[in-house]
């Protein structure tokens, strides 16, 4: 299976997208764990740095020590999808 790649975000997308994606019925919080095995690495990667996340903990917080990060499944107009929720912005992979 491929990997989900960095898609959107709710900003760069519609409400209605994104409201189907956050209530939809098969909706439901993952840990960061299953989303790893879900998403391209690169993609997330990037994503990371540009929040200004360190790479190690000694260096700084790191998002997976950030407990403000949920993670989540779902459909995004109709295509599975994985998303993090952070700083109340929806950032959707598929």
């Amino acid at each position: 299976m491929d990997k989900l790649t960095y898609t959107t975000n709710c900003v760069g997308s519609d409400a209605n997208s994104i409201d189907n994606m956050r209530y939809h019925d098969n909706e439901r919080m993952i840990t960061r764990n299953t989303f790893l095995k879900k998403v391209d690495r690169e993609s997330l990667a990037e994503l990371e740095e540009g929040f200004g996340y360190a790479k190690h903990y000694k260096q700084g917080l790191t998002m997976a020590s950030d407990w403000h990060v949920s993670y989540h499944k779902s459909f995004y107009r109709g295509k599975p999808c994985v998303y993090i929720i952070h700083s109340s912005i929806e950032y959707v992979f598929t």
